[in-house]
C-alpha cells in the first residue's frame, strides 16, 4: 500500500484547477491538417508555441539528487516485456513517445519526439512527422525505422499493455524522410493518442537478440535519464543525459530538473518508513489517514528535516481493494461475491485503519463526473445497456450501492444477510459451525499478499474474522514480491489486494483492465477474469464516441457494469496524497489535475539547499 512520492510545498502555495474537457467546438483545426497536439475531445489547451506547460516553474534550477524509496525488488531493467519485474520509474524516465501528455488536462498530448501530428476527418488514420534533432542517448538519430519497429515489436511480443489496438492497425507505413503514416480497420477515436504514447526505442540494438527476455541490459532510449548504475533487489541509479537532445524543448521547460534519482529497494514498507526517519530516502507516500494524523511526529519532523504537505486531485478514485478470482468456480457465482462483500464491514475496518475519515469507493469512476449516478439507470445510459438487460446482474439497471454498517465489530445484520445470500448459492452452516455446498466441500479459500504489505494484511486479518464467523474456511498467504508477481501475473489466487488508477478520459486501456482476452492472456488488469459483453459494448462505445456526452454516458454504463458486477471488495481512496519529504524539495504552485500521478512527481520538482 506504500508507494512512490511528491512533494507539498505550503498549503497557501497551492493553485489547483479542475479542468474541465473541452466540448468539440467549430474552431478547431481542420482534420488533415499537421498540429501541435492533439485532444481526445476538442482542442489541446496550449496554442502552437505556448513557452512551458502551465504546472511547471519554467525558472526551476537544475541539479542535485532526489532518493526515492521503493518496498519489494526488481530483477530485470527492461520496463517493456513480461518477464522480469523492472523499476517502476524506468519507462517514465528513460523513455520517450512521439507526444507527450500534459497532465493539466484529460487527456492531451503535444509534440515531442514528433514535431506534429495530423488525422483525417474521423481519425481513421494518423501521421506523426519526427522532430529532426531527435536522438537517442547514444547520439544516434531517431528515426522512422525506429518507429515502426518499436510499434510493431511491442504491439506483438511486448507487455500486454503495450499490445492495445495493435490489431487495429491496417497498415504501417514510412511516407516520407521523417514521418510515418498509420491506417486503422477499426473505427476507434483513441488509437491516435495511443500510438502518439508508444515508446519509441532503437531498432539496432535488438538486431539478431530476443526483445522478449528480460535482463540487466537497458533497451536504448532517448529519455532526459539514463541508467548510471543498478544492484537487483538493492538500488537503481538514473543520471541526467547532459547530451540530452530535448531539454530545450518548451514542452521540457521546467521538468527533469535533478542530475540523479536513486530508486533504493527495501523489504517492506515497515523498513521504508524507517528510512525516512533516518533521513535515508526524500519522499514517502502515506496511504493511512490515521498514520497520518498520529504517527508523524518523530524527531526528524519536530526538527524540519521532514516536512508533511497535502496534494490535491482531481482524478477518478478507481478501484482499490480485494479483487476475487471469478476463473475459480467458488468466485464464478455472483451471489458467493455479493456475500462477501456483505461480510466486510467497511465501517469497522476504516474506523479501526484510518480512524474513519477516509471516504469509501463507490464505484470505479467515483469522485468525478463519469462515476454511475445513484438509483435507476436512466437516459442514454439506459439506452446503451437495455440490450445486455438479460445478462446484468441485480444493480445494474435497478441502481446498485455498496452495503452499509452500523459500524460495531459484530455487523450482524450484513453479516445474517451474507449468509443468506450464500444459502441462494448452496453454501448452508451445519452443526459442526463449517460452511458447506450441497456436496459437503467446505467454503475455503487463500487470500494472496505481498510480504510486507502491513496495512493490507491488518484489513485482511480483520475480515478473515468475519468470514470464520460466517464458517468459511480462510488461509492468508504472504509471499515475496517477485513470486506475488509471478502468480498475480498468471492469475493464480483466490483472493488478493488490487489497484487500478483510473483518468478522466478512459480508453483502450480498458480493454486490458476488463476486456474478456485477459480471461486466459497472463500479465492483463483483468485480475478477477471478468468476461462482460457488456462491459465490451460499452468500451467499443467510449471509444467511437464523437461527442463528449456520448462518451460520458458509456463510461457511466461500464462503471455500472463493473460495480454491480461485485468482483471487487471496495475500500477507501485518497482525495489527496499525503507526502513527507525533506524540505529541500520543492514543486510548483499549481497542481495539475492528476497531481499525484507520475507526470508530477519527479518530473517537475526541483532542489534546493536550505
Amino acid at each position: 500500500m506504500t508507494g512512490i512520492l511528491q512533494r507539498a510545498a505550503r498549503v497557501a502555495g497551492f493553485a489547483f484547477t479542475t479542468i474541465l474537457p473541452a466540448i468539440l467546438s467549430a474552431g478547431q483545426a481542420p482534420a488533415g491538417t499537421p498540429t501541435h497536439g492533439i485532444a481526445m475531445y476538442g482542442e489541446p489547451a496550449l496554442p502552437a508555441g505556448f513557452a512551458a506547460l502551465p504546472y511547471v516553474n519554467p525558472d526551476a534550477p537544475k541539479g542535485g539528487r532526489i532518493v526515492l524509496g521503493e518496498p519489494g525488488s526488481f530483477d530485470s531493467l527492461n520496463p517493456f516485456i513480461l518477464k522480469g519485474t523492472p523499476p517502476w520509474a524506468l519507462a517514465h524516465e528513460s523513455y520517450e513517445s512521439l507526444m507527450g501528455r500534459s497532465w493539466d488536462e484529460p487527456f492531451t498530448l503535444y509534440g515531442l519526439l514528433a514535431e506534429t501530428v495530423e488525422t483525417g476527418p474521423d481519425r481513421d488514420w494518423v501521421e506523426f512527422t519526427l522532430r529532426p534533432e531527435a536522438r537517442f542517448s547514444d547520439g544516434s538519430p531517431v528515426t522512422v525505422e525506429d518507429v515502426l519497429w518499436s510499434v510493431e515489436t511491442l504491439g506483438r511480443i511486448g507487455h500486454p499493455r503495450y499490445r492495445n489496438g495493435h490489431d487495429k492497425i491496417a497498415r504501417a507505413e514510412a511516407v516520407g524522410p521523417r514521418s510515418v503514416r498509420f491506417t486503422f480497420n477499426a473505427p476507434d477515436r483513441e488509437l491516435p493518442l495511443i500510438l502518439g504514447l508508444k515508446p519509441i526505442l532503437k531498432k539496432a540494438q535488438w538486431q539478431g537478440r530476443d526483445f522478449a527476455q528480460s535482463g540487466l541490459e537497458p533497451p536504448i532510449g532517448s529519455g532526459p535519464y539514463v541508467v548510471a548504475s543498478a544492484e537487483p533487489g538493492r538500488q537503481v541509479t538514473l543520471r541526467r543525459n547532459p547530451d540530452y537532445w530535448g531539454r530545450d524543448l518548451p514542452f521540457n521547460r521546467g521538468k527533469h530538473n535533478f542530475d540523479e534519482i536513486r530508486h533504493d529497494y527495501y523489504a517492506d514498507g515497515a523498513a521504508l518508513f524507517s528510512a525516512l526517519k533516518a533521513g535515508q530516502v526524500d519522499v514517502y507516500r502515506e496511504t493511512n489517514e490515521a498514520k497520518w494524523q498520529t504517527v508523524y511526529d518523530f524527531p526528524a519532523i519536530r526538527s524540519g528535516a521532514v516536512v508533511k504537505a497535502d496534494i490535491p486531485h482531481g482524478r477518478p478514485s478507481g478501484i482499490t481493494g480485494l479483487a476475487m478470482n471469478t476463473r475459480r468456480a467458488l468466485f464464478a457465482d455472483w451471489r458467493v461475491r455479493d456475500a462477501m462483500i456483505l461480510a466486510f464491514n467497511f465501517e469497522f475496518i476504516n474506523q479501526t485503519m484510518t480512524g474513519g475519515v477516509q471516504p469509501r469507493i463507490t464505484s470505479y469512476f467515483s469522485n468525478s463526473e463519469l462515476g454511475m449516478r445513484p438509483g435507476p439507470a436512466e437516459g442514454k445510459v439506459r439506452a446503451l445497456l437495455a440490450p445486455f438487460a438479460d445478462t446484468l446482474l441485480p444493480g445494474a439497471l435497478e441502481g446498485y450501492a455498496l452495503p452499509v454498517s452500523d459500524g460495531r465489530p459484530q455487523n450482524r445484520r450484513n453479516l445474517r444477510a451474507a449468509l443468506a445470500r450464500l444459502a441462494e448459492a448452496g453454501w448452508t452452516v451445519g452443526r459442526d459451525g463449517v460452511l458447506r455446498n450441497t456436496e459437503g466441500q467446505p467454503f475455503r479459500f487463500e487470500i494472496l499478499l505481498s510480504q510486507g504489505a502491513t496495512d493490507s494484511t491488518r484489513i485482511v486479518t480483520l475480515f478473515a474474522d468475519a468470514l470464520q464467523r460466517l464458517g468459511a474456511e480462510v488461509h492468508v498467504t504472504e509471499v515475496d514480491t517477485a513470486q506475488y508477481v509471478q502468480r498475480t501475473t498468471s492469475y493464480d489466487f483466490d483472493m488478493t489486494f488490487y489497484t487500478r488508477a483510473l483518468s478522466l478520459s478512459p480508453g483502450n486501456e480498458q480493454w486490458l483492465y476488463w476486456g474478456s482476452a485477459g480471461v486466459d492472456t497472463p500479465g492483463t488488469g483483468n485480475w478477477m477474469g471478468i468476461d462482460s459483453p457488456a462491459a465490451e459494448a460499452m468500451i467499443r462505445r467510449l471509444l467511437s464516441a464523437d461527442e463528449r456526452a456520448d462518451f460520458v454516458a458509456a463510461t457511466r454504463a461500464l462503471d455500472r457494469v463493473l460495480t454491480s458486477g461485485r468482483y471487487v471488495i471496495p475500500i477507501w481512496y485518497a482525495p489527496q496524497s499525503h507526502l513527507a519529504h525533506s524540505p529541500r524539495l520543492h514543486y510548483p504552485a499549481r497542481i495539475p489535475v492528476y497531481g499525484d500521478w507520475v507526470g508530477f512527481l519527479p518530473d517537475v520538482w526541483w532542489s534546493e539547499e536550505n
